[in-house]
């Protein structure tokens, strides 16, 4: 595919806002407003005063003639609100543009043939989740991914486990017995499970006795701070599957000590690489706490994407217009918020591989 230039791109922006945008009679053609574009992204240029309002409808209706018309060759970020940049000139008249950032291409996913020698290639601490998008395990706090049973949760965690298990301490909880449960026996890590004659409440014990543990991590990697704080410690990594189906069973009292721990991770385990890797389908207040959710700075939704199912996970979404979704297993959007990458809801293919 033919890359765009920013002149072609320019051109193409302008057509398809004076043809679509509808607002009255006002077209760069009446000078009612002007498009520029960057390597970064484009800004909508009004020429005030003018005879449209300069608000998020007007922003949300420019994102979806844009975000259509640059497919495949940009991809718009998409905004939580208005994005207004001040421009450089003296005259009030165009000294305000609404931005636009975009990324070039589409979301492409990684396809592995070779896990072993696809691993061998990464660097330390580095987990791809696309082409062209990766992140360093040293820089999430914690991550958290939702989805309908079938939309490749497992898949993805199995992906997540066999990128981290040299480079991080993995400590896992699987109430199911599932996907995590055979690839840990698999790769010689240990894994909590339910024991057929313990209780629930005995199980849930055992993994406030695991989130304990990884507080006393928490606290010795503290201490060893304060004498020096150019101090690196591995990560130390909790993997907790499915949520719901750990706490949708046992004692109040005990469900409010689990919660109370986890939340206590999630709060204090930034500094020391002490960290949260947590599934389920959802992520409400019977799946966890709103103080661990708000630590997370990954935030993952595959399978079924509308407003019900992205409300807890990421809230401040307010619609999906204008979002192109890639279709099939293991899709579906990522948020990222570590200072490195744009903290904008992107469309997500996880990659793909074949399992020895």
């Amino acid at each position: 595919m033919t890359q765009l230039d920013l002149e072609g791109t320019r051109t193409l922006l302008i057509q398809a806002l004076n043809m679509a945008l509808d607002i009255g009679n006002e077209t760069t053609y009446s000078n009612s407003f002007d498009v520029t574009v960057a390597e970064g992204g484009f800004q909508f240029i009004p020429r005030v005063p003018a005879g449209y309002v300069l608000n998020g409808t007007l922003y949300q209706r420019i994102f979806e003639i844009a975000n259509g018309s640059l497919y495949p060759y940009y991809t718009l970020l998409k905004q939580n609100g208005t994005y207004f940049v001040p421009l450089s000139g003296n005259s009030i008249h165009n000294a305000r543009a609404l931005f636009f950032p975009w990324l070039k291409g589409i979301p492409t996913r990684i396809e592995i043939s070779d896990f072993e020698k696809f691993k061998a290639n990464l660097e330390p601490g580095d987990i791809p989740f696309m082409q062209n998008l990766t992140i360093n395990i040293t820089d999430v706090t914690h991550l958290v991914i939702a989805g309908n049973s079938g939309s490749g949760k497992s898949y993805a965690l199995t992906y997540l486990l066999e990128v981290l298990k040299k480079q991080a301490a993995l400590h896992i909880v699987d109430p199911k017995m599932d996907a995590p449960t055979r690839w840990g026996n698999k790769n010689g890590v240990s894994v909590l499970t339910p024991d057929g004659d313990r209780s629930q409440n005995d199980f849930v014990n055992s993994v406030c006795d695991l989130l304990s543990s990884a507080l006393h991590v928490v606290q010795a990697r503290q201490a060893e701070l304060k004498g020096d704080a150019s101090l690196q410690f591995k990560s130390y990594v909790i993997v907790i599957d499915e949520l719901l189906a750990l706490t949708s069973s046992v004692s109040k009292s005990l469900k409010d000590t689990f919660f109370s721990l986890l939340s206590q991770v999630a709060l204090l385990g930034r500094s020391t690489q002490v960290k949260l890797i947590l599934l389920s389908q959802r992520f409400d207040a019977n799946a966890l706490p709103v103080v661990v959710r708000e630590q997370a700075n990954v935030m993952i939704q595959l399978g079924n994407v509308n407003r019900k199912t992205t409300q807890f996970l990421l809230p401040d979404l307010d619609n999906l217009d204008g979002i192109v979704i890639p279709s099939g297993k293991g899709t579906g959007l990522i948020q990222i918020i570590d200072g490195n990458h744009p903290a904008n809801v992107m469309p997500l293919l996880m990659p793909t591989y074949r399992e020895a």
